[in-house]
């Protein structure tokens, strides 16, 4: 049965993402909401975007923030849609995919004309949360550190994510020497947007970036663009020692962790064809799918989800022109080649998580921005984004990009 969005478009243009800051970086002292709504009011009145186009928003963040209990109202507020309101979504490493389609299915429903999908997080500074138990011994409750236990231990099997690609790598044999061999493929395809002074990362970014302070009123500097990428060689990985014992995965076959944050508009036909800043170019949502691996066996999902929206879609892997996944480990892209037949130098043309990082809500989001800006480069096609995500989970999308 095919799913589609026949009513459903993103106006070419009408999207952005800041530059993505490592870890402790220079984006750490802001407030992840704050900052995406002080950045998506600058990028609506660089395009001309008027807030009463917006009836509604949606906001996907993982990390709690100082008051995100308001969730999508509060930045939805600050940036100036004072009258818009929505819900906020999570669903970890998926949540950028997942903010695009509740924004879609919204409008496709006609409950909604123009949304505003906002993803933002920042994974510098995560913090302790407790919580009380008044009926435990002497009424102590639990506590965590929210990202450092999120990584490295699942709710359900004890296990860290890394040890869900250790598992992977076992099962399909899959070497270091394979891992490194993807990395350096991805780290040149990334160089290829900071070509002509980052002319591909500026067709969608605000580069040089200020650096807002944390009272956002003035800059503390800028950043020229992505910050926590590592110069990669052969060489250098070759030094690396798989992190587990007896495992295959070093630190140079996954991600980091990263802060930022993107925006993107969902609308009607009519509507995009006005706020587009090239009324030529026409973007189509085709079709999501969404599927859950085996326990402790996450980068495999984005296999089954893909399967999913293609079938939803009502097409081939063989008529997708452009793949992007969010890999935060080499791993996720041999298994995702293997068992589908796309061309693994062909995936994350421009780059991907592997290299410029991992602010999750952010992640998934600005690589679909990055496939729409690939395709309109080659003249249009079928794009695919898929990734894995913390519950051996997966949230797969094909996008159109066609002649209006």
């Amino acid at each position: 049965m095919q799913h589609r969005f026949d009513g459903v478009e993103i106006p070419y243009g009408a999207y952005w993402s800041t530059p993505f800051a490592r870890w402790q970086g220079s984006l750490q002292h802001l407030h992840s909401l704050e900052l995406a709504a002080h950045v998506a009011k600058a990028e609506l009145a660089k395009r001309g975007v008027e807030a009463d186009n917006f009836d509604y928003g949606v906001l996907g963040f993982t990390v709690a923030q100082y008051r995100s209990f308001y969730g999508a109202p509060w930045p939805l507020y600050q940036l100036g849609l004072k009258s818009v309101a929505g819900p906020a979504v999570s669903q970890a490493c998926a949540t950028g995919p997942r903010a695009l389609l509740a924004a879609a299915a919204e409008v496709q429903l006609g409950m909604a004309s123009c949304a505003l999908a906002l993803c933002a997080d920042r994974v510098s500074n995560g913090p302790h949360l407790y919580y009380p138990a008044p009926g435990a011994t002497g009424g102590t409750g639990a506590s965590e550190d929210q990202v450092l236990m999120s990584f490295s231990t699942d709710p359900v099997g004890k296990h860290s994510m890394l040890q869900t690609a250790e598992n992977v790598a076992a099962r399909h044999r899959i070497s270091t020497q394979e891992q490194h061999e993807v990395v350096l493929r991805r780290y040149a395809q990334y160089q290829d947007a900071l070509g002509s002074d980052r002319a591909f990362q500026k067709r969608y970014m605000t580069l040089p970036f200020p650096i807002p302070k944390p009272n956002f009123k003035g800059d503390t500097g800028t950043l020229q663009g992505d910050e926590g990428i590592f110069g990669t060689t052969a060489e250098g990985l070759a030094r690396l020692n798989p992190v587990l014992p007896g495992g295959t995965v070093t630190f140079g076959g996954q991600t980091h962790p990263a802060d930022g944050n993107c925006g993107l508009i969902v609308t009607t036909p009519a509507k995009a064809a006005a706020l587009s800043s090239d009324p030529r170019i026409r973007i189509r949502l085709r079709a999501f799918g969404q599927a859950r691996t085996e326990l402790a066996h996450m980068p495999e999902a984005p296999v089954a989800a893909t399967a999913r929206a293609l079938e939803n879609a009502g097409v081939t892997i063989d008529q997708i022109k452009s793949v992007k996944s969010h890999n935060p480990f080499a791993v996720n892209d041999i298994v995702f080649a293997r068992a589908t037949g796309y061309p693994l130098d062909k995936m994350n043309n421009y780059g991907c998580s592997l290299i410029w990082g991992h602010p999750h809500a952010a992640t998934g989001l600005r690589a679909v921005i990055e496939l729409i800006e690939e395709l309109a480069l080659a003249g249009g096609g079928l794009g695919l984004f898929q990734g894995c995500a913390a519950g051996d989970s997966s949230l797969a999308a094909i996008i159109e990009v066609t002649d209006r």
